[in-house]
């Protein structure tokens, strides 16, 4: 029933036959290339003017575009731990209940992580053979049993956490770099970031290791799942010196450049091997552009109001193309709604694997009977929906006045009153409502009074209903911090002389701002 539910979203997307369905046919490779902060607006084929992206760019032309995907949150912690469960962070945990509609993530004081109670994506594609390794940033949880190894995946070369910093190692200590299950360094001290001119050599380094891994499971017939979660354009943005200074963007753009070099280069390589027609890439964002850190760290939008830690179009509607020579029709386009939840099901379903059947997965109705939804939460909060064209925000709230009279703005120049407000406004008697073709941008609400609102709100409201009656929260693991949990004796450390003395224990409830 699930597998049948999902037919026609591929039938949308594979235009020959399921390899899955052939008894001969070997399982597909699954790449999922996963993008930091990096907003709809930046490929060229969403129209950025300065036509940065010729890699990204031909893989949609080669492949399928799908202008109407979104994220599971607009921020990087739960939106990960969405992808790899297949399900709403407020079902798997990721969020905080310490204050209404707060955004939260794992930093390196968070005492919680991913659930022991979830299954990810790795530890069901195991079940089939399949090899996994994650290139890049993990977030969901740097404490040992949260970390990859620990979750499914057999290969790891990334951090657990943001390339914040650099720190002293006194009070804060430096994000550590993990090979599998140990630490080869820290950044800034061992993987160099400069933050005055922005050189780093990470994205190349993230680049060798994801070819060789494909190379390692190709040469041994392994079917493989490769995560490449690279975090370049997350602030503060880092490129190598050969893409300093070459973009018209400034620095943010030095970096988009380098990861479209990069998945040039990966897709490139698919075809040197002769894998390519068995390997099925999809290229998306963990969450908008966060418009909040100005031009030079901060990605575009597009049309699509506000970005990064909101529920308007720009925090939650994200870049997205599907590349698989021979099985997807090239330069198709596809505006079905989808989102990254479904990253989890399709890549089951291409494996030949079922879903688990002993939990809510969400994201699966996708036959062209059922409207699929977009529900947008903000941490314990579902803020709005979208159901075809039509999107009703039930709370409206960008950030906080204090914040923004300190100049933190997360709609810089895209004030819309009584949209983008600064309190938390609620709207559940009377949602706005728009129509997500004719204004994207989210700045004309339909009039309440018009019969098109009414039949719009009848039919979001029974989705919102029946969304309610079947959700059973998970236990939020976002709630608690304590800074001795940071990173001061990550695996290895001993090898490597960088173990760090812990403080006291000491924890408290986090503090969520926005």
């Amino acid at each position: 029933m699930v597998a049948l539910t999902l037919i026609t979203f591929f039938a949308a997307i594979i235009c020959c036959s399921w390899t899955k369905n052939l008894p001969n046919a070997p399982s597909p490779n699954i790449i999922i290339m996963l993008m930091d902060d990096m907003g709809w607006g930046d490929l060229g084929v969403f129209g950025q003017p300065s036509k940065e992206t010729p890699n990204l760019d031909a893989m949609a032309a080669e492949g399928m575009l799908l202008p109407n995907f979104y994220t599971a949150n607009p921020l990087c912690s739960p939106s990960r731990a969405a992808l790899l469960t297949g399900r709403l962070p407020i079902r798997n945990g990721f969020y905080t209940t310490n204050a209404r509609a707060r955004n939260a993530y794992t930093p390196q004081d968070i005492v919680g992580g991913i659930s022991k109670d979830e299954i990810l994506l790795p530890q069901l594609l195991k079940t089939k053979g399949y090899v996994s390794k994650i290139v890049g940033k993990w977030h969901l949880g740097h404490r040992p049993q949260y970390l990859p190894l620990k979750n499914g995946f057999d290969e790891w070369f990334g951090s657990p956490n943001c390339h914040f910093g650099p720190y002293n190692d006194q009070s804060i200590p430096n994000i550590p770099v993990y090979n599998n299950s140990e630490m080869l360094g820290r950044f800034y001290e061992d993987f160099k970031i400069d933050r005055e001119t922005g050189e780093s050599n990470l994205t190349q380094i993230y680049l060798m290791e994801g070819l060789d891994f494909i190379l390692r499971q190709t040469k041994a017939q392994q079917p493989f799942f490769l995560y490449w979660a690279v975090d370049a354009t997350h602030a503060p943005v880092y490129a190598s010196k050969r893409f300093l200074g070459k973009s018209q963007r400034g620095r943010y753009g030095d970096a988009v450049m380098e990861l479209d070099y990069s998945i040039g280069q990966i897709l490139k390589w698919l075809r040197t091997l002769g894998i390519d027609n068995n390997t099925f890439v999809f290229f998306t964002s963990d969450n908008g552009a966060a418009v909040m850190s100005g031009p030079n760290e901060s990605g575009s939008n597009g049309p699509f109001l506000c970005g990064k830690e909101t529920t308007f179009e720009g925090g939650m509607r994200e870049p997205a193309i599907a590349w698989w020579p021979g099985h997807i029709k090239e330069g198709s386009v596809n505006f079905q709604l989808a989102n990254v939840m479904d990253l989890f099901t399709t890549s089951l379903v291409l494996a030949g694997i079922n879903p688990p059947d002993d939990r809510i997965l969400d994201g699966l109705d996708l036959t062209p009977l059922i409207s699929r939804p977009i529900f947008y939460y903000r941490g314990n909060e579902l803020m709005a929906v979208r159901l075809g064209e039509y999107k009703a925000h039930y709370w409206t709230w960008s950030n906080s006045w204090e914040e923004f009279r300190q100049g933190i703005n997360f709609c810089p120049g895209e004030e819309v009153p009584n949209v983008t407000t600064h309190e938390q406004k609620e709207h559940t008697l009377q949602p706005l409502i728009f129509h997500l073709g004719r204004d994207p941008g989210e700045k004309f609400p339909l009039s309440v009074l018009s019969k098109e609102y009414q039949d719009a709100l009848s039919r979001i409201s029974a989705v919102v209903q029946q969304h309610k009656d079947t959700l059973v929260p998970g236990i939020p693991q976002l709630n608690m911090c304590d800074s001795a949990v940071m990173n001061w004796a990550p695996a290895g450390c001993e090898k490597l002389g960088k173990c760090l003395k812990p403080p006291e224990s000491n924890p408290w409830k986090c503090d969520w701002p926005h």
